[in-house]
């Protein structure tokens, strides 16, 4: 029979910490005189005692192990709290600092920021902590500076079985030829759809319009009824009179002084 006040607590802190399911046989080994048969019942009296004290987990035995697992109870609470994790977007600068060491691991900072042109020490750090990618040793070059590679993580996070499951580059090529290939086919439909630029259209008000001749409506700005702008640089028939009048005012002022 187990011991409740010494052995009970150690068992029950193996099974919390193993990340993994645990053996009855493995903690065994591990604690001083307990059987398997000791490790079973203290896995009843922890599971009897969560119940009497409404807590949100058990330990059941799966895989030829022991877990803790979240009762049914709670576990949708868990479930969308991972589901938010697993939904967490990374940045394009990190997604452009993972595809460089994926695609050239082992790979140094060094590497890295001459490909990408900027600084990358923040970024590395964060994918380190996201547990994306890894050390990898040291390069024998000057200095021997760290060397980085993807991690076990990066994997799950992108559903990969392993790194041979990567789109090749020519792949990654061809698809980005044929989305640029999309793009020039829509050009021009775009184009016809901008057109030149102009005005932009403003509902007319009854005191900015007259009525011609003809009794239709011209813009009175423009003095016409046409959309076609008059070049600042060329003379309008008004402009033109006003020119004459000016010169042969000029003509008389010279004959009355000079007599001829």
């Amino acid at each position: 029979m187990i011991d409740n006040g010494a052995r009970l607590p150690i068992i029950e802190s193996l099974i919390l910490s193993s990340p993994e399911p645990l053996p009855s046989r493995k903690i065994a080994d591990i604690v001083e005189g307990v059987t398997v048969r000791d490790v079973d019942e203290a896995v009843e009296l922890l599971n009897r005692k969560y119940l009497d004290s409404d807590l949100s987990f058990r330990i059941r035995k799966i895989a030829g192990g022991y877990q803790v697992y979240i009762i049914e109870d709670y576990a949708r609470y868990v479930e969308e709290l991972l589901s938010h994790r697993r939904n967490i977007r990374l940045t394009r600068a990190a997604l452009e600092t993972l595809a460089i060491i994926a695609y050239r691991q082992p790979v140094t900072k060094i590497d890295v920021e001459s490909i990408r042109g900027v600084a990358s020490d923040s970024v590395i750090h964060t994918l380190l902590e996201r547990k994306l990618v890894t050390l990898a040793g040291r390069s024998e070059t000057v200095g021997r500076p760290l060397l980085y590679k993807t991690a076990d993580e990066f994997l799950k996070f992108f559903n990969l079985a392993s790194l041979e499951d990567l789109p090749r580059m020519e792949e990654i090529e061809e698809l980005l030829a044929s989305r640029d290939s999309d793009t020039q086919q829509r050009l021009p439909l775009i184009a016809q759809n901008i057109g030149l630029p102009s005005r932009d259209p403003v509902e007319a008000d009854p005191e900015d319009t007259v009525e011609s001749s003809e009794g239709e409506p011209v813009d009175a700005v423009n003095g016409t009824g046409d959309s076609d702008f008059i070049p600042l640089d060329q003379p309008t028939e008004e402009t033109a009179d006003v020119s004459n009048d000016r010169e042969c005012l000029d003509e008389v002022e010279s004959v009355e002084k000079t007599g001829f």
